[in-house]
């Protein structure tokens, strides 16, 4: 059977000037994303390698450059807030201390959020307190109820803030719940249907951040909101790393429930939670809520605690949690101890780690034995020998699943969030965290992390692993800048 021609040439001829072509040109336009030189590299190999899949693969799982997305947020934040409320989100501002000076103006100067402070700051240590302080604070709320999560399950854990609620909606409390499409699909789906519409019908309100669609001109499988944030009543807020769901709810599976940590805010520091939400919701809902006093209380007396909101994604290059994380560990003298379930580090970060024990600093960091991603636990895993040549001591946690992201430096300063200490996060995902310039939570924070150190094996200088699981290490450490 003679072989397919096009003019006069066979069909290999003419796919092979196809894929050429295909290549330089994705090649120029993945050059022209003028993203990071490993990211950048990566992806051309990625496309190259793979013609057939590599450019699909790309357009859903690539760090584009959203520029629609990112006018659309100027402009929501623009429209958002008056000067007067801008102004009331600037009172009551208080110095930061004269050592981190510097630091608080280079999270400012990143992502335009000041110094604050809380009168009241509790460290919540699991998912279970989590859950019940958010259920007490509902039931009590007088004016409205915003939350915003990357994952909310409808299960035991997550119909329980939906059936409380729905019971403060009917009350007439304004009722906003902010998801994101990927993290809270199953919520979204047809099949749960039934467990939201109580609550819209009560009057509560549902927006969803970036859908997902099958759109080339609009891939989002990136891009998602992977914060955490609850705000009653603009006086009370709740931002770490902890979902609705029952994997991180002790409570419900008491064997393998996520080990997490959270934290609770009264006090102006709550403005700028109710800030970045607000933005949230604007940008995914375009239903800007009607600003009273209640969203912004003027009331609240000047906290004892300061605290810095620092907020960052992909809507702007300020990177502020980032820069937050490499600034603060370039201050430490004492310590570092952080706790991760994703250890993915940008060569800049992992450069500050490394530096910070070379200098003589205790870099201790906990990480999962096995997180819920096996290749992210692989390319985890092939820096741990670097880490430990510069002195820091490896620890892996045993058991359950280790999900807290929190930062402690020396005796002063820390950090909770929803940000891990990777590419994903620093980079790709919108995330929250709060930076607390206060001994007595930094010393909090210290406890937790020493209990975990409890369940945590330190991993050996020299380990064995087995030839293949090296290999696989390797390769996953290859794609780290893609995770």
């Amino acid at each position: 059977m003679p072989a397919l021609t096009i003019a006069g040439h066979p069909w290999t001829f003419w796919l092979g000037w196809a894929w050429s072509v295909s290549s330089v040109v994705v090649t120029t336009w993945i050059v022209m994303q003028r993203r990071a030189p490993q990211s950048t590299l990566a992806w051309i190999i990625v496309v190259n390698l793979l013609p057939v899949i590599g450019l699909p693969v790309y357009a859903y799982f690539g760090p584009q450059r959203v520029t629609r997305q990112r006018l659309k947020r100027w402009h929501t934040q623009a429209a958002l807030m008056s000067q007067r409320d801008l102004q009331t989100l600037r009172a009551h501002r208080p110095e930061p201390p004269r050592w981190a000076v510097q630091h608080a103006r280079l999270i400012e100067a990143s992502c335009g959020l000041p110094i604050c402070s809380a009168y009241g700051a509790l460290v919540l240590p699991s998912g279970a307190a989590k859950l019940q302080a958010l259920l007490g604070e509902i039931a009590v709320a007088r004016h409205h109820i915003h939350l915003e999560y990357y994952i909310f399950e409808p299960d035991h854990s997550g119909g329980a803030v939906l059936h409380a609620l729905t019971a403060r909606a009917r009350e007439g409390i304004a009722v906003r719940l902010l998801v994101d499409a990927i993290g809270s699909g199953r919520l979204l789906s047809r099949r749960h249907r039934q467990v939201l519409d109580p609550l819209l019908q009560a009057g509560g309100e549902l927006a969803v951040f970036h859908r997902a669609r099958i759109d080339f001109l609009r891939p989002l499988v990136n891009l998602r909101t992977h914060r955490k944030i609850a705000v009653i009543d603009g006086r009370v807020g709740l931002v770490g790393g902890i979902n609705v769901t029952d994997d991180e709810n002790e409570q419900v599976r008491p064997q393998d429930a996520y080990r997490d940590t959270h934290l609770l805010l009264r006090g102006s520091a709550v403005r700028w939670l109710q800030y970045v939400f607000l933005q949230d919701w604007y940008y995914a809902s375009g239903r800007q809520p009607a600003h009273d006093g209640h969203m912004l209380p003027t009331d609240e007396p000047p906290g004892q605690v300061p605290v810095q909101i620092v907020a960052s994604g992909p809507d702007n290059d300020g990177e502020a949690i980032h820069r937050a994380m490499i600034d603060a560990l370039n201050l430490a003298y004492e310590r570092v101890w952080l706790s991760t379930p994703y250890f993915v580090p940008t060569e800049p970060a992992m450069t500050a780690l490394t530096n910070a024990a070379l200098r003589g600093v205790q870099v201790k960091l906990i990480v999962p034995e096995r997180s819920d991603s096996r290749i992210v636990t692989a390319a985890a895993r092939s820096y741990f020998k670097e880490l430990q040549d510069a002195g820091v001591l490896v620890f892996e946690y045993r058991g359950r699943m280790f999900h807290p992201k929190t930062l402690v430096i020396d005796s002063l300063y820390s950090m909770i969030g929803s940000a891990n200490f990777d590419n994903r996060s620093f980079r790709l995902n919108f995330e929250v965290a709060a930076v607390l310039y206060d001994p007595s939570l930094n010393q909090q924070l210290a406890a937790l992390f020493d209990a975990d150190l409890s369940r945590c094996q330190l991993v050996p200088r020299q380990r064995k692993t087995p030839p293949h699981r090296q290999l696989f290490e390797a390769v996953a450490r290859l794609g780290s800048p893609l995770l």
